[in-house]
This record gives C-alpha cells, sequence and structure tokens, in this order.
C-alpha cells in the first residue's frame, strides 16, 4: 500500500465530501518522486511522470481533447487485472496513484482514475458520473466513465474495453444501472442522467475512496 504522504503530495487536491472538489495542479516535489522510484521502480515512476505531465496539458485543452487524452492514457498504461489477483480482495477501489503505481487494474479502477484527471483537468463534476453498467455481450456487471456537455446532451462513454470514446447511442452492448460522482447518486436511464437521489453518494467504497483520497490514505 501507498505511504500516506505520497498519496497526497502525488495528487496534490483535495476532495470535499459535500460535492464542492477543488484541485491546485502543483510539480511533483523529488523526494516524493524518488519515493514512488525507491517503491515502485523506474517504470512506475515514468508512469507517474506521464500522468503528471498530461494533467498540466489539460489545463488549456478543450474537453473533448482532455476526453481522448485521458482515455488513452489510462488504456494504454494500465492492464486490466482482477481485484483478487491484485489486491487479494473480493473488491478494492484503488486511488489513480496505486492504479498507476502498480499498473494494473479492473474496470472501476479505469473509470476512476480517468474521472481524477479530468477533474484534476478543470472538466466540473457535473459533466461526469462514473457509470455502473450491464456489460450485454458478456452478461456481467463493469463499470464506465461517461461526459455529458449539457443535462441534454447524449453521454460520451470512457472505457478500457471498447478502446474509442464513443456516444452511449453506439454502446447498445452497455445497459446502464446507476451513475455517480462526487456530488451524488443518480438512477440511471437508458442514455441520460436519471434521477438524482438524494443524500446518496455511489456507496461505501465510493465513500471509502474519497475518504482515503482526501486523507491521504
Amino acid at each position: 500500500m501507498l505511504l500516506k504522504y505520497v498519496v497526497v503530495a502525488l495528487l496534490s487536491f483535495s476532495v470535499s465530501l459535500s460535492g464542492k472538489t477543488s484541485y491546485a495542479l502543483q510539480l511533483f516535489e523529488p523526494q516524493i518522486l524518488d519515493t514512488i522510484r525507491s517503491t515502485y521502480g523506474e517504470a512506475a515512476l515514468t508512469r507517474v511522470e506521464r500522468w503528471r505531465d498530461l494533467l498540466e496539458q489539460g489545463q488549456s485543452e478543450s474537453d473533448w481533447i482532455r476526453l481522448n487524452k485521458v482515455n488513452s492514457f489510462f488504456n494504454n498504461q494500465i492492464r486490466f487485472k482482477s481485484d483478487p489477483e491484485h489486491w487479494g480482495q473480493a473488491d478494492y477501489w484503488a486511488t489513480p496513484l496505486e492504479t498507476l503505481a502498480t499498473a494494473a487494474g479492473d474496470c472501476e479502477d479505469f473509470a476512476i482514475a480517468k474521472y481524477v484527471s479530468l477533474r484534476a483537468m478543470g472538466v466540473p463534476d457535473a459533466k461526469l458520473r462514473i457509470m455502473y453498467v450491464r456489460a450485454l455481450s458478456v452478461n456481467e456487471p463493469h463499470m464506465v466513465l461517461i461526459y455529458m456537455e449539457t443535462d441534454q446532451s447524449v453521454p460520451l462513454v470512457l472505457d478500457n474495453i471498447v478502446k474509442k470514446v464513443l456516444p452511449a447511442t453506439r454502446r447498445p452492448d452497455l445497459k446502464p444501472v446507476y451513475g455517480f460522482n462526487a456530488e451524488g447518486l443518480w438512477l440511471a436511464k437508458a442514455h441520460g442522467l436519471g434521477r438524482k437521489v438524494e443524500g446518496k453518494t455511489g456507496g461505501s467504497n465510493w465513500q471509502e475512496l474519497l475518504n482515503r483520497i482526501e486523507k491521504g490514505m
């Protein structure tokens, strides 16, 4: 597991559970990068440095470019690995740093890393949902990230299985169930946000992940 101060310094953001999220990108301190190198090796350090550069470059880019760069980055840097195999747990939601450092994760780890990256680039929380879906082609639960320019827009899907960013209308293989972000939980409709469930934040795993990021655990 990652040391607490490493997570905080590398992510360089704060997450408020009230839904008000602020990000302050900074250059990663040399001693933190040294810790990554000594703990996970040169390849892990290179991935983290590339992530840092991606987040910095994304500050001045359009949302469309941000979506495609972030989606491509994690799909190319991370290999799929189930939680029991990777973490020895039935269900573990990793921070983006854990996912990058180990170069592996399952579908929710891909979605979480993409969500955090886009938020750090400046994409508003209201435009993003981590979406729990049913992958009909294999009849299994799955998670993706969706982006909506407006409430009336067709969602764009960022996925680790189908690598290209596509509108939800071109993903009939996915059956939405519910979506969530730092602001709340939405019951999903076929290609939209659905109805917000007041007082819900995405379940205990999401809440625990936000707490770990915020506290640096």
